[in-house]
């Protein structure tokens, strides 16, 4: 009687160690969480692509535990204000933060290669350093100002990105936008 018991317990044993390996944690998403955020962040892209007043493609879109992060730079006002409410309407999503920047829209060739070459560099920073998860952190630049972005494990994570970006030769301003898991 007593090995029917154990033998009993070994499905329960099995389950309960696999819904501990799917549950989340503060800083890491379960499995079906990242889904989830994963299928939002699809739905918002799809939205701003089919919405004529936002430039989807100037828009990068976060998404953790059902919060979202529009990051980059726009052309005016409007598109920055027409991205959060296209954001609002996509079922699943929980808050909006739109960090997106309004920049001038005319950039010459030089000023794209330039801005495009700070990037690199930063990104570069960013997966050379052990305190960085570079895969965390999404890297715009625009003008020289360079808007990190996205969700980091820890505050020193924040502010060592930051400290990387701001050593990048040619960046004139740092627009911090990493969140911290929670």
């Amino acid at each position: 009687m007593r090995n029917n018991f154990r033998w009993s317990l070994i499905p329960t044993l099995v389950v309960t160690v696999t819904l501990a390996a799917c549950a989340s944690t503060s800083t890491q998403q379960s499995a079906g969480e990242h889904i989830d955020d994963a299928g939002i962040t699809a739905r918002v892209k799809s939205a701003l692509i089919e919405d004529p007043q936002v430039k989807a493609r100037q828009v990068d879109v976060e998404t953790y535990k059902g919060v979202v992060q529009l990051n980059g730079f726009v052309d005016s006002a409007t598109a920055k204000d027409r991205a959060t409410s296209v954001t609002r309407s996509v079922s699943g999503v929980e808050q909006v933060h739109n960090n997106l920047e309004v920049q001038a829209a005319y950039r010459t060739a030089g000023e794209v290669v330039d801005d495009a070459t700070i990037t690199a560099k930063v990104k570069t920073a960013l997966i050379g350093n052990p305190a960085t998860k570079a895969y965390q952190i999404n890297v715009d630049t625009r003008e020289a100002v360079v808007q990190l972005s996205g969700f980091v494990d820890t505050t020193e994570s924040k502010r060592t990105a930051e400290s990387l970006a701001r050593s990048v030769g040619g960046v004139q301003r740092v627009d911090n936008q990493l969140e911290i898991k929670r």
